[in-house]
């Protein structure tokens, strides 16, 4: 008695890169696609072409972003006022920026207690947009600070 023949497995296939007929994993186009059986790109030209265009598209965003942002800054600002605010234990700072530079923007401002050695209390805002050449004043409710004591604040550019 003899053993039944063992199927045969199709070869794997992938889609023709162009029209999507199965050709085999080592070529890329069909033979109606690709009639001469010219040679395939390596994949080595395919990978350099995106890391090329990848690296382009990165510094065009780089240069993007700098251009967004020349001449804003730089800031100063101070706290001129510490006050009680409306709940218990939040406090109201007026704060006071002003924009030493030639375009539109916001500061990033750090308040801080200088009492607080350890610098546990601190809040990170963002100031409204100030115009270039003026100062502007908002007010900024806090979780930290006592009214009436001053408090640090440090700016920076975005």
């Amino acid at each position: 008695m003899t053993a039944p023949a063992t199927p045969l497995r199709p070869a794997p296939t992938h889609p023709c890169a162009r029209c999507g007929a199965p050709v085999a994993l080592d070529v890329g186009l069909c033979e109606r696609c690709n009639p001469l059986g010219l040679k395939d790109s390596a994949s080595s030209q395919v990978h350099g072409t995106v890391f090329l265009a990848v690296g382009l598209a990165i510094a065009g965003l780089a240069v993007a972003a700098h251009l967004a942002v020349a001449g804003v800054g730089p800031f100063t600002a101070r706290v001129t006022e510490v006050r009680a605010g409306a709940l218990a234990g939040v406090v109201l700072a007026t704060v006071e920026v002003r924009n030493e530079g030639e375009a539109i923007g916001s500061a990033t401002c750090r308040l801080t207690d200088p009492a607080d050695r350890a610098v546990l209390d601190s809040a990170v805002i963002t100031s409204p947009r100030v115009a270039p050449g003026t100062t502007i004043s908002f007010d900024q409710e806090l979780d930290f600070g006592e009214p009436g004591r001053p408090l640090a604040i440090s700016c920076s550019n975005p």
